[in-house]
């Protein structure tokens, strides 16, 4: 039996506290062993650490750390972080993710400028700003992430800016909230199909994250929309098409696909190592769905590469027929 430990965040306090306290006793799943076609450039270069250090000083927390991304080393490398707002404890428990669970504490009004300032020192051209789930605020964290972006924009002027967002579920009005502060890419993830929620994603509600996203073209159509989600969980072939018709029916732009990878024994097992040439299979398809764009690899998250990928996202808006 393993047991779950936060090593992020013990700060040299050796009871370290359980990071998955629901997930302490359920069984140990197994792990499989990773394909040769998942391999990433181990973290610890000079600009690596110049990232790092610049998260640490302004008392920052990154989705790249709490989550495990694997690609981590790549990314700040290049100094891009992805900024993860309202504490590094979620309210809720899904079943995929390592963040850790909990009851967080209380928002830090001076968060906002400390994520601008970081920006505007990092260099960003674009900035990626998700957060935790917040069920305990009245507004989902809503608001905060409007004072985020206005920080940016105040700290940055020429950063376009990205929100990863929770699905603000039962909080009437958040989602204009976000929408209004006038980020440039609005991003919420299905994470999988609709047969997986309640055992992925138990917290949430397929139909109402379809809905969140149709929600943000109905209220401002010039926002990119993006949504992503996993493969080795146990789908099958023709519900992940259905789900990009879910998505393209809510007018999403985006779409990116990645290979899940299993935090801890005590989270759900990858079912299935998704081979590079399937990926690129879905890509084909998704593309022939009408998506102005899409990034389908094993190793492809939310953010990787987003900046670029925006820059590609603007051209083929561009490039599209004038609607008459």
């Amino acid at each position: 039996m393993s047991r779950v430990t936060d090593l992020l965040n013990s700060n040299g306090d050796s009871r370290n506290e359980p990071r998955h306290p629901e997930k302490a006793h359920r069984p140990d799943q197994p792990v499989a062993r990773k394909p040769a076609w998942i391999r990433v450039k181990a973290p610890g270069s000079p600009q690596w650490a110049t990232t790092q250090k610049i998260v640490k000083e302004h008392g920052l927390v990154t989705v790249c750390e709490e989550a495990g991304c694997p690609n981590i080393g790549e990314c700040w490398e290049k100094k891009h972080a992805t900024f993860m707002i309202m504490g590094d404890t979620c309210t809720r428990a899904c079943a995929f993710c390592n963040v850790k669970t909990g009851l967080p504490h209380a928002l830090d009004p001076f968060e906002p400028l400390r994520v601008g300032e970081a920006v505007k020192k990092l260099g960003l051209a674009h900035a990626v700003v998700t957060s935790v789930d917040r069920d305990d605020l009245d507004d989902g964290g809503a608001g905060h992430f409007a004072k985020v972006v206005a920080a940016i924009r105040a700290a940055s002027p020429n950063s376009t800016i990205e929100v990863l967002t929770p699905d603000f579920l039962r909080k009437p009005g958040a989602l204009e909230t976000v929408v209004a502060a006038k980020p440039d890419v609005f991003n919420h993830n299905l994470e999988t199909v609709a047969s997986k929620y309640l055992a992925v994603r138990p917290g949430a509600r397929y139909f109402h994250s379809i809905r969140l996203l149709q929600r943000v073209k109905e209220i401002d159509p010039g926002i990119f929309t993006k949504s992503g989600m996993m493969l080795g969980l146990g789908e099958e072939r023709l519900e992940v098409l259905q789900l990009m018709d879910d998505l393209r029916s809510a007018d999403v732009d985006f779409l990116t696909i990645g290979q899940y990878l299993q935090p801890t024994r005590k989270h759900h097992p990858v079912v299935r190592f998704v081979p590079p040439d399937e990926f690129a299979s879905y890509a084909e398809v998704a593309l022939a769905k009408g998506f102005l764009l899409v990034s389908a690899s094993p190793l492809t998250r939310s953010s990787h590469h987003a900046g670029d990928d925006f820059a590609r996202l603007k051209a083929r808006r561009t490039a599209l027929p004038k609607r008459l």
